[in-house]
């Protein structure tokens, strides 16, 4: 056994008997297991309440907490230390005994110190083998579930396009429909009609709702089709300004403050001008959604060498911890069902990754929320490329 492998895995010796304990931890330092020691079952414990410990050797025999009993509090503490317990030689019930409470091992006193030092071993490479086994485990589920994600994905984007284009033949009937019996209501002859005001606020409802379906349907085509990147030299200040000018009749509907800190009149980058709006349109629209009348919405951009980072802060409701971990998927929204298509933020993800970038968020639930996008500075060669 390595001398930095022992310090991965500490080592705790634990014996009433000074010259004994002492003897055997100078003869396992000589073989690169150099122990801690303890001289009762309350030292032990109190060591291992401070260290990781992967195993300690433990004689049964003491006074005050016997072996048994400090045996039966690591295995209730630190389920994942091994203990090997060493008995007399005419108590090998002892060591029995204490293998059904949970110890590694026994050997009976006198102990052999290569002996003692092959069972140490061992127990050290049962912890490896468990700790390689739970990685794996880990790690299988993260590969089912990501295989799961892309089958889901796959079915969702075929499903998607069917829907989007079956949807788009009956939603502009409905549109022109709508318009027609928009222009009767606004002839001269119809201005005395009973009712009338409740038949226009009908025919709102309507474009209101086919407006909807058709961002649905926009977004559902968005995701699924594969787009060529249009990159080139980007000034994201300018299209920043551009974005919000986009949204200027939102943002004045709720008097909302909007706070620059843009630093530089300029900065360049190189990507894709027309998915980066779409990026900023998605985030802006989520934020001014987010914030009450009279809110805050504060944009930051700073600039490295390698990359851009743009910040879009809001003070409003905040994101529920629960959900920070399924904003990005598909179709999730905490939105009432007529406000919230649960694509935007998915959409969002999708152009980033493809555009080699990130993005993350900090949220508190009463005090807003910080989405914080990252786009590389110059052109790199990403998975798509």
């Amino acid at each position: 056994m390595k001398e930095e492998e022992n310090r991965s895995y500490p080592l705790v010796l634990v014996d009433d008997e000074d010259n004994f304990r002492n003897a055997i931890a100078r003869r396992l330092g000589k073989r690169g297991l150099v122990p801690l020691q303890a001289s009762s079952g309350q030292a032990c414990l109190d060591i291992l309440g401070l260290n990781p410990v992967a195993v300690v050797v433990l004689d049964v025999k003491m006074p005050g907490m016997g072996g048994m009993d400090t045996l039966k509090a690591i295995k209730q503490r630190h389920p994942g230390t091994q203990v090997i317990m060493l008995t007399g030689a005419g108590v090998i019930c002892d060591g029995v005994e204490g293998i059904k409470a949970g110890a590694f091992d026994y050997l009976t006193k006198p102990v052999e110190i290569e002996h003692l030092a092959n069972k140490i071993s061992q127990a050290f490479d049962m912890i490896r083998l468990e700790a390689e086994r739970k990685t794996q485990a880990r790690y299988r589920e993260k590969l089912e579930k990501k295989m799961i994600d892309t089958e889901r994905l796959a079915a969702l984007g075929t499903l998607s396009t069917g829907i989007a284009h079956e949807i788009n033949n009956p939603l502009a009937v409905i549109n022109e429909s709508a318009g027609f019996m928009s222009q009767v209501l606004a002839s001269p002859e119809m201005q005395s009609i009973p009712r009338r005001d409740a038949l226009i606020k009908g025919l709102e409802k309507i474009d209101t709702s086919i407006q909807r379906a058709r961002k649905i349907t926009l977004q559902l085509l968005g995701h699924v089709k594969k787009q060529e990147s249009a990159c080139s030299q980007v000034d994201i200040i300018q299209l920043l300004n551009d974005t919000l000018g986009l949204l200027e009749k939102e943002i004045r509907d709720k008097d909302i403050r909007m706070v620059r800190e843009t630093g530089p009149a300029a900065c360049m980058i190189w990507t894709d001008p027309y998915q980066v709006r779409q990026v900023l349109i998605n985030l802006l629209d989520n934020a001014i959604d987010a914030v009450k009348e009279r809110g805050t919405i504060t944009l930051t951009v700073l600039e490295t060498e390698d990359d851009v980072r743009l910040d879009i802060e809001d003070d409003g409701m905040g994101i529920p911890e629960k959900n920070l971990g399924k904003i990005f998927d598909p179709f999730f929204s905490s939105k009432p069902f007529e406000e919230g298509t649960g694509l935007g933020l998915f959409v969002v993800h999708k152009i980033l990754s493809k555009l080699n970038g990130k993005i993350d968020v900090q949220s508190r639930v009463g005090k807003g929320s910080c989405f914080r996008v990252s786009l590389p500075r110059h052109e790199s060669s990403g998975p798509d490329k």
